[in-house]
């Protein structure tokens, strides 16, 4: 059977396997990212051979999820804000002297997207859009049965739509990203002001005393949802799309935080807009990444060199 590489390039570590093309791993595994470029690109050439020692016949195709904004002109990374070796380092040639088969490279929010809509909860559909909300918020567009990449590779930037014009500064230079209001460490500001106490705390911790009843937490996941549901709004009205996935860690709070963001993009879109669109969670949680980079490496190939 043919299989594909999928490589999910994160800022602490990096996911790497072997999927089939219904999209099941046939083998998975994770190494820490190293802190140098030339590290990362001499890293992703072992573990290529390690690939190959693992599958009876050749690998078809990889794909390379990689975080930062990726130019599709000039196949480079533009910037990447928790990996600054990648900016705008010349990906293509580095790689090509390390993998020997055909391989397409992406933002990481794009090929999860991808990964989502060919293989996960958005089968079926021919536009999807894709949130995966942790650390930041990052999204992928399907539209037309087409990965959405804008004219430049830029697009489905979806963490830096504004939703609070007096909000807090981004990282990126926004004031009142979608980052800055509904991402983890939103959520945590939010419980910590509404708490009165500053102590270390995660959103799985928040979560637990939301399910206990505390008023503190159900209201700091209230109010990040309700600037989430102002995000899927936005979203809504502008492409229609057939659905709206979420994941990411955050996801795992269920109703706390996806309730009232659902009820607030139903204020902030068109009643016939917002029936047409299903709101849910994705399915292929922290795989995503993984068989969505290796999905997108098989979008490389003619029809006739997947077959062996």
């Amino acid at each position: 059977m043919p299989v594909v590489a999928g490589f999910d390039l994160g800022g602490t570590q990096i996911k790497y396997g072997l999927v089939d093309d219904a999209g099941m791993i046939l083998f998975k595994d994770k190494t820490p990212t190293p802190p140098t470029i030339r590290e990362l690109m001499a890293l992703i050439g072992s573990r290529w051979e390690d690939l190959k020692k693992r599958t009876p016949g050749s690998i078809a195709a990889a794909g390379f999820g990689i975080p930062g904004i990726y130019n599709i002109k000039k196949k480079r990374i533009f910037q990447s804000p928790n990996y600054s070796d990648l900016d705008n380092f010349d990906l293509y040639p580095a790689i090509a002297e390390r993998i020997d088969a055909p391989f397409l490279v992406d933002n990481d929010a794009n090929v999860a997207a991808f990964g989502e809509w060919k293989h996960g909860a958005g089968r079926g559909v021919t536009s999807l859009v894709f949130l995966t909300i942790g650390t930041g918020i990052g999204g992928g567009i399907i539209l037309g049965d087409k990965l959405w990449q804008g004219s430049c590779g830029y697009a489905a930037e979806i963490g830096h739509v504004v939703v609070n014009p007096s909000g807090e500064l981004c990282k990126c230079g926004i004031r009142g990203c979608l980052e800055t209001e509904a991402s983890a460490p939103a959520i945590v500001r939010k419980y910590q002001a509404l708490a009165g106490r500053g102590a270390p705390v995660t959103t799985e911790d928040i979560y637990y005393r939301a399910r206990d009843g505390e008023p503190a937490a159900r209201e700091a996941f209230a109010r990040a949802g309700t600037f989430l549901g102002i995000g899927l709004g936005m979203l809504i009205n502008l492409l229609n799309p057939e659905k709206i996935l979420l994941g990411g860690g955050v996801m795992t709070t269920g109703e706390f935080l996806l309730g009232p963001a659902v009820e607030e993009a139903r204020k902030r879109s068109y009643p016939a807009t917002f029936a047409c669109c299903d709101i849910g969670r994705a399915s292929l949680g922290n795989d995503a990444g993984l068989i969505g980079a290796a999905a997108w490496g098989r979008e490389n190939l003619k029809p006739g060199e997947i077959l062996e």
